[in-house]
């Protein structure tokens, strides 16, 4: 019994150990963006620390192998359990020194982990297990534990927990484990009175810290938009948060802003207008992305658009601007019209299941930042769209700075270009951004910007709407390479450009 105990801890400690390699990964990759470097770098450096932990732990004498194996997790869940909450307040506090701490936590926590399976394999061994047998049942184990937290981490953890209290759920696990090996053991460890009161300071400390985990996230996340935070939420898909300071909302997605309630009619309107302005005919229209509801606010203002079909892949991001009272206010309640139909989907996977011919097209994605987001603005991507736009139809997709990225503003248009369509570059100053970026597409050219507007607007009129299509000389086209899906070069000039403006 007591061996199956120690075989069962494995299944526990295997779990925890990927647990904080993940909850890492994902904090890095909200707080830093580029999700592959971050998770790369992570992995390898926890990797590597695991071997230097599995080397250290042949030093640790046979009569203290069970005393260290209860000092490891007490250590592995203390700093593992506590790792996410450290890590949000450093980066909110003293962002400087964020990538030292984060690099130094996966390190520790990789020796540490490291030396946990060859010290009980140790412990089993001891009490004269068949070697063979002995390292089937841990690695067995082992692997369990780690495929039992990869699904529950993305699927039921993160969204439900959140980063920090995931991190401390499994700090009490580890605890737990330590708790449990005191108490099975208890004859066999050398100071045992000394471990259960190590053990329960260590439980009262992250049992602590998983009741008040919502409200230091709270402060930190405070600290680092400075603005109140209103609403923040882990979905499957990404981190979203509203803040609010005065009149002003302000919603950010894995710490990126995407529009400010102060000034976002202007990218809204640049964004729609130029295109529905110039087809009065148009029935059908299609948005990708806009899970805020706020390109489809200015699209409905077109009474002769019968229906919009809305495809956003977070439905937590829809059912937030579809239920709270200040966002539904903020679009319009464009989101429970009746002429508009949400799908919470893969816009990429939708395109491909279906057939259906639009007028005109809204690609409203955040910014290429990350690989996943990158393959939205790709050529495949684009050849997808061009199968779904009518052919006297126009589309518009939202393109980063001309002026602060030029590699990543005409690198799509690049890739537009390289899905066989015609292209028309303009841009317009939005306050909280700068400079931004659009590009419409077409199967032919000619495309005229309107010369007025039918519907009501704060910002366009005919001479803003001159001025977006009248590129100065400090934005003049670069030429840049088009985005495959093999190479994902727009990734690389995102980060490239904006790591720029940055310094």
């Amino acid at each position: 019994m007591r061996d199956r105990l120690l075989i069962l801890s494995v299944f526990v400690v295997a779990s925890c150990g990927l647990a904080y390699e993940l909850i890492t990964g994902a904090l890095a990759s909200y707080l830093l963006g580029d999700s592959v470097l971050q998770f790369s770098s992570i992995i390898g450096c926890y990797l590597f620390a695991m071997g230097v932990g599995s080397h250290l732990s042949q030093y640790v004498k046979d009569e203290r192998v069970l005393d260290t194996f209860v000092e490891i997790e007490l250590l592995v869940g203390l700093i593992g359990g506590l790792s996410a909450s450290v890590l949000f307040a450093v980066f909110a506090w003293t962002g400087e020194s964020f990538r030292l701490t984060l690099y130094a936590l996966v390190f520790v926590i990789g020796v540490l982990v490291g030396m946990e399976i060859p010290l009980v394999m140790r412990a089993l061994n001891q009490r004269e297990a068949r070697f063979a047998e002995l390292v089937s049942r841990v690695l067995t184990f082992d692997y369990l534990g780690a495929l039992a937290v990869s699904l529950l981490f993305p699927l039921v953890l993160a969204p439900k927990l959140g980063l920090a209290r995931s991190a401390l759920l499994f700090g009490l696990s580890n605890a737990a484990v330590a708790v449990w090996t005191c108490r099975v053991f208890r004859h066999e460890l050398l100071r045992p009175a000394v471990q259960y009161l190590r053990s329960l300071v260590v439980v009262m400390v992250l049992g602590s810290g998983f009741m008040v985990s919502d409200m230091l996230t709270h402060w930190n996340e405070k600290a680092i938009y400075g603005d109140e935070v209103i609403h923040a939420e882990t979905t499957p898909y990404q981190r979203l948060v509203l803040t609010r300071w005065k009149n002003d909302m302000r919603l950010y997605i894995n710490g990126n802003l995407q529009f400010s309630s102060r000034d976002e009619h202007r990218y809204h309107e640049a964004l729609v207008h130029p295109v529905l302005g110039a087809l009065p005919w148009a029935r059908q229209v299609l948005i990708l992305g806009g899970g805020d509801g706020l390109a489809a606010r200015e699209v409905l203002k077109y009474p002769n658009v019968q229906h919009i079909t809305l495809v956003d892949l977070d439905p937590a991001m829809t059912t937030l601007f579809r239920t709270s009272a200040p966002l539904v206010a903020l679009n319009g309640g464009s989101l429970n019209n009746p002429r508009l139909n949400v799908v919470n989907q893969d816009a990429a996977r939708w395109l491909e299941q279906h057939d259906a011919e639009f007028d005109a097209i809204i690609v409203d994605f955040p910014d290429p930042s990350n690989f996943a987001l990158g393959k939205l603005y790709s050529v495949p991507m684009y050849r997808l769209l061009s199968r779904h736009l009518a052919d006297n139809g126009l589309a518009v997709v939202q393109s980063t700075s001309p002026y602060h990225a030029p590699r990543s503003f005409w690198s799509i248009n690049a890739t537009l270009q390289a899905a066989g369509l015609m292209t028309t570059p303009y841009h317009a100053y939005v306050p909280s951004f700068g400079e931004w970026g659009f590009i419409l597409a077409a199967h032919h050219p000619g495309y005229i910007p309107p010369q007025h507007y039918q519907v009501p607007l704060k910002f366009l009129d005919r001479e803003a709407t001159r001025q977006m299509f009248f590129f100065p000389p400090d934005m003049q086209p670069w030429k840049m390479q088009p985005n495959e899906l093999n190479n994902q070069l727009l990734v690389h000039y995102f980060e490239q450009d904006w790591s720029q403006v940055i310094r």
